[in-house]
């Protein structure tokens, strides 16, 4: 059996935080991630932001200390915001209606195909 690993780094600017992540967050990890980002908010921060970008893996735990955390900054009077998550991450906020945690929400789907989206930006005349 092994346990997953999770490396947390915290950098603050007067009140706001960049917590960069590395590993996995999992049910052993997310307490971890929990922790840090309470203490963030103990501490006088109110905007949080999470880089996800070594992050290799995380479950609906983690997701969970992120919703609380963010809870809690915008109670705060701040917010939290997620960066460069995993595409399975992106994933399971899109699915759960959590794109607000995203640094940049997901594009929209159109219905309209390219050629539709070619065909209106030719001018008038032109057809």
């Amino acid at each position: 059996m092994s346990l997953s690993q999770l490396s947390v780094y915290r950098r603050d600017k007067q009140s706001r935080s960049l917590i960069t992540l590395s590993g996995e967050i999992d049910l052993d990890t997310a307490p971890l991630v929990s922790a840090t980002l309470r203490e963030c908010l103990y501490g006088g921060v109110r905007s949080i932001d999470v880089d996800l970008t070594a992050v290799t893996f995380c479950d609906m735990s983690g997701l969970n200390a992120f919703l609380h955390a963010s809870a809690a900054a915008t109670t705060a009077g701040g917010g939290l915001l997620l960066h460069h998550p995993p595409s399975e991450l992106r994933r399971i906020l899109t699915l759960t209606g959590c794109t607000f945690l995203l640094s940049v929400p997901p594009a929209r789907r159109t219905e309209d195909t390219p050629a539709q989206r070619q065909s209106a930006t030719l001018p008038a005349g032109t057809r």
